[in-house]
């Protein structure tokens, strides 16, 4: 059991594999895919989302991830292929294990919004 965040980070990136913004667009145009920005709505509000995305806090991730949660959103769906990403790439690696650890089984960590923004993905204001 990990110890420290560097811990948890390790062990997450180890369990999530981090794809490349050229990457996850390609990803995107196949369909099937589910594109989770887990920044906090603020931080959405400040800056959009990738257009797409559902917003879910890291805070309430397992919650509406979870099928069997009151507070489940539909669009979790575990034969999905699951895009998350954050500001940087730390919260949605964490996010990307616990995923992994739900039972879905196609999580990639996609890293910061920035980042896909400045590589073309299109957004959209939250």
């Amino acid at each position: 059991m990990p110890s420290s965040v560097k811990e948890m980070l390790a062990e997450a990136n180890a369990a999530v594999p981090r794809l490349p913004p050229a990457e996850a667009r390609a990803l995107m145009t196949r369909g099937n895919v589910l594109i989770v920005d887990v920044r906090d709505p603020s931080e959405v509000q400040a800056s959009g989302k990738i257009k797409g995305a559902v917003n879910v806090s890291r805070g309430m991730l397992e919650f509406r991830a979870d099928p069997d949660s009151p507070y489940h959103d539909a669009a979790f769906q575990k034969d999905k292929t699951v895009l998350v990403y954050c500001a940087s790439g730390g919260r949605s690696a964490l996010v990307g294990k616990t995923l992994k650890d739900f039972g879905y089984a196609t999580v990639y960590n996609v890293g910061g919004f920035k980042e896909l923004a400045e590589a073309g993905l299109e957004t959209e204001s939250a």
